[in-house]
């Protein structure tokens, strides 16, 4: 991680830019840092995602927000990320794999 592009608790934004962790940057770096291992990512940023909820409703329970934004916010983006790459290249199962004998 950059330094500086570290979440500010409990609040969750940037340290550097203000924005809600996490933010364009650290998304970036957070993706180089995981490259290869996804479900690492997924694991690290969902337990970030409960401490963020609890932060947040901690510090202010009536304005916490929806649930569902900040679940978008820390899991949604890397879903996205992942789905706009290209397919693997890799062995493929012949044709008629999907047939039932």
């Amino acid at each position: 991680m950059l330094p500086g592009h570290l979440p500010l608790r409990p609040l969750w934004l940037c340290r550097v830019c203000g924005q809600p962790w996490p933010c364009g940057r650290a998304k970036l770096v957070l993706l180089d840092n995981y490259r290869g291992n996804e479900i690492s990512l997924f694991l690290y940023l969902a337990g970030l995602l409960q401490e963020a909820i609890d932060d947040l409703h901690r510090a202010n329970p009536s304005t916490t927000g929806d649930v569902r934004d900040l679940f978008d916010r820390f899991l949604g983006w890397p879903t996205r990320h992942r789905s706009r790459r290209a397919p693997a290249t890799g062995p493929q199962p012949p044709d008629n794999a999907d047939k039932t004998w």
